[in-house]
């Protein structure tokens, strides 16, 4: 038979899930948070935990009438004592999986850096292993915590090319005349050395956009996890996220804190798991920052699962027109991975023929593809026809 804290445990863990199902931009850490905003206030009346939890997940007025019921839904009768428990239990617990701040500096999670060759040694273990293989939609919250700590610790660097700035280089792809004279005024002028320059090498920026609507929420959060890592490999990091309006990120993931990040985003997007309208987004993107962020010939990621409301005709114009403003395009598509997957959704099929890769996104695992991808330098895949 289970007891009470076991019930009252289960409970708040439920209550997160519904937050998150009725539209709540709740993370992967917001059931931490409700118990430390109850510790702050104390468990002497009802009314002060629900104003606490409120100050947590609630960030507009429109929501506070399905924060009510909710909140009645799960925490009445016997709501003090068995929320108690909660608090003694997971203040009690110690965290297996926390998610480190990125650039860190205590020898503790240097040595740990230090351990880390490749991608393939943080997910070493059984555990890890097998979370690798596990869908997002289908990871409890504290397996979600963990899988969001290997993407934030996976160890790779992107691919280079060649910039048109040149640099020394002992063999380098042409003479470099100015340094060859002024080495000539040298004691060694009398044997007239040739020197060389080569390209210097940059990274290319990468640009995300992510769909945050409904069928995507658990995908994006993960995602959002992976590329608040990735901008501290690539020189410039742009990112997007949409669901009926697009809504620039770059700003609030830039905290070192990825669930600090996170709760940041969820302050700032207005339209958290809103219908999808695709074209409208890549549109929007076209219109006000392609331009600004653009140069640099940058990778796109956009990371949906094609399923849009919008007009399939503007989706494939305006996917044309990112298209051939910038160096490649990338899809990540959660449901790519799953048995029986085609591209018949109304949106996938609009963006397909301007996509150079179209690549899973459900799993740990996919996103290691996606980093091979994204540490190589291949030619582009389009049709002709797209192009």
């Amino acid at each position: 038979m289970k007891s009470q804290g076991d019930i009252a445990s289960a409970n708040l863990v439920m209550f997160v899930r519904t937050l998150r199902s009725s539209g709540f931009a709740v993370t992967t850490t917001t059931t931490q948070h409700l118990v430390e905003a109850v510790a702050l206030v104390g468990m002497h009346r009802g009314s002060d935990v629900r104003e606490a939890f409120r100050a947590v997940v609630v960030t507009r007025r429109s929501q506070n009438q399905r924060f009510d019921a909710i909140f009645e839904q799960f925490f009445s009768g016997d709501f003090v004592i068995t929320l108690d428990d909660v608090v003694d239990r997971l203040a009690e617990r110690k965290p297996v999986h926390r998610a480190p701040r990125i650039g860190a500096t205590s020898a503790e999670e240097t040595e740990d850096t230090e351990d880390r060759d490749d991608v393939v040694d943080v997910v070493g273990g059984s555990a890890s292993e097998r979370l690798m293989d596990v869908d997002f939609a289908d990871l409890s919250d504290d397996e979600a915590a963990s899988v969001a700590a290997l993407l934030a610790n996976m160890t790779w660097s992107p691919s280079s090319v060649a910039s048109r700035r040149w640099q020394p280089a002992s063999n380098g792809e042409l003479p470099d005349l100015r340094r060859t004279l002024r080495m000539l005024t040298g004691p060694r002028g009398d044997l007239m050395p040739l020197a060389f320059s080569e390209r210097r090498p940059r990274q290319r920026p990468l640009i995300v956009i992510a769909d945050i609507s409904g069928s995507m929420e658990r995908y994006s959060e993960m995602l959002l996890h992976f590329i608040h890592g990735a901008q501290y490999k690539f020189s410039s990091v742009e990112a997007f996220v949409f669901a009926t309006r697009l809504t620039r990120i770059t700003r609030q993931l830039r905290a070192r804190n990825p669930s600090d990040a996170l709760e940041r985003v969820a302050r700032t997007v207005l339209d958290w798991s809103g219908g999808t309208r695709i074209g409208e987004a890549i549109g929007a993107f076209n219109r006000d920052w392609l331009r600004r962020v653009g140069s640099g010939g940058p990778i796109v990621l956009v990371v949906s699962d094609g399923w849009d409301t919008g007009d399939p005709n503007q989706l494939a114009l305006e996917m044309r027109r990112l298209g051939r403003s910038v160096h490649r395009v990338v899809w990540l598509n959660p449901l790519a991975g799953h048995e029986g997957f085609t591209t018949t959704a109304r949106g996938m099929a609009a963006a397909l023929p301007y996509v150079d890769d179209l690549l899973a996104g459900g799993t740990a695992r996919n996103l290691v593809d996606l980093i091979d991808l994204l540490q190589t330098s291949r030619n582009r895949q389009r049709s002709i026809a797209a192009r």
